[in-house]
Protein backbone atom coordinates (compact mmCIF):
# COMPACT_ATOMS: atom_id res chain seq x y z
CA UNK A 1 0.00 0.00 0.00
CA UNK A 2 1.19 3.50 -0.76
CA UNK A 3 3.04 5.03 2.20
CA UNK A 4 0.78 8.07 1.92
CA UNK A 5 -2.03 5.95 3.33
CA UNK A 6 0.01 4.77 6.32
CA UNK A 7 1.96 7.90 7.25
CA UNK A 8 0.68 11.48 7.22
CA UNK A 9 2.56 13.43 4.52
CA UNK A 10 4.30 16.61 5.55
CA UNK A 11 6.34 18.96 3.42
CA UNK A 12 6.55 20.69 0.08
CA UNK A 13 3.99 19.74 -2.58
CA UNK A 14 5.47 21.03 -5.82
CA UNK A 15 3.20 21.78 -8.78
CA UNK A 16 4.73 22.04 -12.22
CA UNK A 17 4.76 25.30 -14.18
CA UNK A 18 3.10 25.54 -17.59
CA UNK A 19 6.22 24.62 -19.56
CA UNK A 20 5.67 23.64 -23.23
CA UNK A 21 9.21 22.30 -23.70
CA UNK A 22 9.29 18.83 -22.16
CA UNK A 23 13.07 18.69 -21.89
CA UNK A 24 13.09 22.06 -20.17
CA UNK A 25 10.27 20.94 -17.85
CA UNK A 26 12.26 17.88 -16.79
CA UNK A 27 15.35 20.01 -16.22
CA UNK A 28 13.44 22.47 -14.05
CA UNK A 29 11.76 19.74 -12.01
CA UNK A 30 14.93 17.68 -11.61
CA UNK A 31 16.64 20.64 -9.96
CA UNK A 32 14.14 20.65 -7.07
CA UNK A 33 12.47 17.23 -6.98
CA UNK A 34 14.68 16.03 -4.14
CA UNK A 35 13.10 18.60 -1.84
CA UNK A 36 9.51 17.66 -2.63
CA UNK A 37 7.17 15.40 -0.72
CA UNK A 38 4.89 15.08 -3.76
CA UNK A 39 4.88 16.47 -7.31
CA UNK A 40 1.72 17.44 -9.18
CA UNK A 41 1.74 17.69 -12.96
CA UNK A 42 -0.39 20.60 -14.11
CA UNK A 43 -0.31 22.20 -17.55
CA UNK A 44 -3.55 23.94 -18.44
CA UNK A 45 -2.24 25.17 -21.79
CA UNK A 46 -1.06 21.85 -23.23
CA UNK A 47 -2.97 19.66 -25.64
CA UNK A 48 -3.70 16.02 -24.85
CA UNK A 49 -0.64 14.69 -26.68
CA UNK A 50 1.79 16.99 -24.92
CA UNK A 51 0.21 16.32 -21.55
CA UNK A 52 0.51 12.58 -22.06
CA UNK A 53 4.16 12.85 -23.08
CA UNK A 54 5.04 15.16 -20.21
CA UNK A 55 3.20 13.02 -17.67
CA UNK A 56 5.05 9.90 -18.76
CA UNK A 57 8.39 11.69 -18.63
CA UNK A 58 7.67 13.09 -15.17
CA UNK A 59 6.54 9.71 -13.90
CA UNK A 60 9.93 8.25 -14.83
CA UNK A 61 11.70 11.13 -13.08
CA UNK A 62 9.53 10.83 -9.99
CA UNK A 63 9.98 7.08 -9.79
CA UNK A 64 13.74 7.52 -9.84
CA UNK A 65 13.53 10.20 -7.14
CA UNK A 66 11.07 8.23 -4.99
CA UNK A 67 8.50 11.04 -5.10
CA UNK A 68 4.81 10.31 -5.80
CA UNK A 69 3.39 11.93 -8.94
CA UNK A 70 -0.13 13.35 -8.83
CA UNK A 71 -1.94 14.36 -12.04
CA UNK A 72 -4.09 17.48 -12.00
CA UNK A 73 -7.72 17.07 -13.09
CA UNK A 74 -7.42 13.92 -15.21
CA UNK A 75 -7.89 10.45 -13.64
CA UNK A 76 -7.55 8.72 -17.01
CA UNK A 77 -4.18 10.34 -17.67
CA UNK A 78 -3.09 9.36 -14.18
CA UNK A 79 -3.95 5.76 -14.96
CA UNK A 80 -2.37 5.83 -18.42
CA UNK A 81 0.99 7.16 -17.23
CA UNK A 82 1.14 5.09 -14.05
CA UNK A 83 0.96 8.08 -11.72
CA UNK A 84 0.37 7.66 -8.00
CA UNK A 85 -2.83 9.66 -7.95
CA UNK A 86 -4.98 12.53 -9.13
CA UNK A 87 -6.06 15.93 -7.86
CA UNK A 88 -9.69 16.85 -8.52
CA UNK A 89 -11.22 20.30 -8.74
CA UNK A 90 -14.94 20.86 -8.43
CA UNK A 91 -15.52 20.24 -12.16
CA UNK A 92 -13.22 17.23 -12.58
CA UNK A 93 -15.46 14.32 -11.63
CA UNK A 94 -16.07 12.68 -8.29
CA UNK A 95 -13.81 10.88 -5.88
CA UNK A 96 -15.65 7.56 -6.15
CA UNK A 97 -15.22 7.38 -9.92
CA UNK A 98 -11.53 8.22 -9.65
CA UNK A 99 -11.09 5.60 -6.94
CA UNK A 100 -12.78 2.97 -9.08
CA UNK A 101 -10.48 3.80 -12.00
CA UNK A 102 -7.21 4.16 -10.08
CA UNK A 103 -7.61 1.68 -7.24
CA UNK A 104 -7.45 1.64 -3.47
CA UNK A 105 -3.81 2.68 -3.25
CA UNK A 106 -4.14 5.83 -5.37
CA UNK A 107 -3.70 9.23 -3.77
CA UNK A 108 -6.85 11.22 -4.51
CA UNK A 109 -7.00 14.85 -3.47
CA UNK A 110 -9.76 17.40 -3.73
CA UNK A 111 -9.82 21.17 -4.03
CA UNK A 112 -12.01 22.61 -1.31
CA UNK A 113 -11.25 26.29 -1.89
CA UNK A 114 -12.68 28.23 1.09
CA UNK A 115 -15.53 25.79 1.71
CA UNK A 116 -15.47 23.63 4.85
CA UNK A 117 -18.76 22.02 3.78
CA UNK A 118 -17.22 20.80 0.53
CA UNK A 119 -14.21 19.56 2.51
CA UNK A 120 -16.49 17.48 4.73
CA UNK A 121 -18.21 16.00 1.69
CA UNK A 122 -14.90 15.18 -0.01
CA UNK A 123 -13.56 13.57 3.17
CA UNK A 124 -16.70 11.45 3.47
CA UNK A 125 -16.37 10.44 -0.18
CA UNK A 126 -12.89 9.06 0.49
CA UNK A 127 -10.50 11.82 -0.59
CA UNK A 128 -7.01 11.24 0.77
CA UNK A 129 -6.24 14.93 1.23
CA UNK A 130 -8.09 18.24 1.22
CA UNK A 131 -6.67 21.36 -0.43
CA UNK A 132 -7.66 24.88 0.57
CA UNK A 133 -6.86 28.24 -0.98
CA UNK A 134 -5.97 30.64 -2.28
CA UNK A 135 -4.49 31.92 0.95
CA UNK A 136 -2.56 34.75 -0.70
CA UNK A 137 -2.65 36.43 -4.13
CA UNK A 138 -1.26 34.09 -6.78
CA UNK A 139 0.12 34.65 -10.26
CA UNK A 140 -0.55 31.03 -11.27
CA UNK A 141 -4.32 31.04 -11.06
CA UNK A 142 -6.87 33.81 -10.94
CA UNK A 143 -9.32 33.25 -8.12
CA UNK A 144 -11.82 35.19 -6.10
CA UNK A 145 -11.96 32.51 -3.43
CA UNK A 146 -9.72 33.32 -0.51
CA UNK A 147 -9.17 30.97 2.40
CA UNK A 148 -8.01 32.02 5.86
CA UNK A 149 -5.58 30.16 8.12
CA UNK A 150 -8.37 29.51 10.62
CA UNK A 151 -10.02 27.28 8.02
CA UNK A 152 -7.15 24.82 8.41
CA UNK A 153 -7.90 24.58 12.11
CA UNK A 154 -11.57 23.97 11.39
CA UNK A 155 -10.69 21.25 8.88
CA UNK A 156 -8.42 19.37 11.29
CA UNK A 157 -11.47 17.59 12.70
CA UNK A 158 -12.00 15.89 9.33
CA UNK A 159 -8.92 13.77 9.96
CA UNK A 160 -7.33 14.19 6.52
CA UNK A 161 -3.98 15.70 5.48
CA UNK A 162 -4.49 19.38 4.66
CA UNK A 163 -2.91 21.20 1.74
CA UNK A 164 -2.52 24.97 1.54
CA UNK A 165 -2.15 26.65 -1.85
CA UNK A 166 -2.04 30.13 -3.30
CA UNK A 167 0.79 32.65 -3.24
CA UNK A 168 2.86 30.75 -0.69
CA UNK A 169 6.41 31.96 -0.03
CA UNK A 170 9.04 31.33 2.61
CA UNK A 171 7.81 34.45 4.42
CA UNK A 172 4.17 33.40 4.80
CA UNK A 173 4.63 29.61 4.92
CA UNK A 174 5.22 29.37 8.70
CA UNK A 175 1.82 30.92 9.40
CA UNK A 176 0.11 28.20 7.38
CA UNK A 177 2.11 25.37 8.91
CA UNK A 178 1.33 26.70 12.38
CA UNK A 179 -2.36 26.83 11.44
CA UNK A 180 -2.35 23.16 10.48
CA UNK A 181 -1.15 22.75 6.88
CA UNK A 182 0.52 19.38 6.31
CA UNK A 183 1.60 20.23 2.78
CA UNK A 184 2.39 23.53 1.07
CA UNK A 185 1.46 23.45 -2.63
CA UNK A 186 3.69 25.80 -4.58
CA UNK A 187 4.26 26.68 -8.24
CA UNK A 188 5.60 30.20 -8.72
CA UNK A 189 7.12 30.45 -5.25
CA UNK A 190 9.67 27.88 -6.39
CA UNK A 191 9.76 27.80 -10.19
CA UNK A 192 9.64 31.58 -10.68
CA UNK A 193 12.29 32.23 -8.02
CA UNK A 194 15.78 33.42 -9.04
CA UNK A 195 17.14 30.19 -7.54
CA UNK A 196 14.39 27.55 -7.34
CA UNK A 197 16.48 25.17 -5.22
CA UNK A 198 17.10 27.86 -2.62
CA UNK A 199 13.40 28.78 -2.63
CA UNK A 200 12.36 25.15 -2.16
CA UNK A 201 14.80 24.74 0.71
CA UNK A 202 13.47 27.87 2.40
CA UNK A 203 9.90 26.60 2.14
CA UNK A 204 10.88 23.28 3.66
CA UNK A 205 12.29 25.10 6.67
CA UNK A 206 8.76 26.15 7.59
CA UNK A 207 8.19 22.57 8.72
CA UNK A 208 11.30 22.54 10.89
CA UNK A 209 10.40 25.63 12.87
Amino acid sequence: MNDTHTARPRGLYLITPDEPDTARLLERVAAVIGQACWLQYRNKGADAGLRAAQARALQALCREAGVPLIINDDPQLARDCGADGVHLGEDDGDVAAARELLGADAIIGASCYDDIGRAARMAAAGADYLAFGAFFPSSSKATTRRATPSLLGDAAALGKPLVAIGGITADNAPELVSAGADLLAVIGGVFDAPDPAVAASALRLAFAA
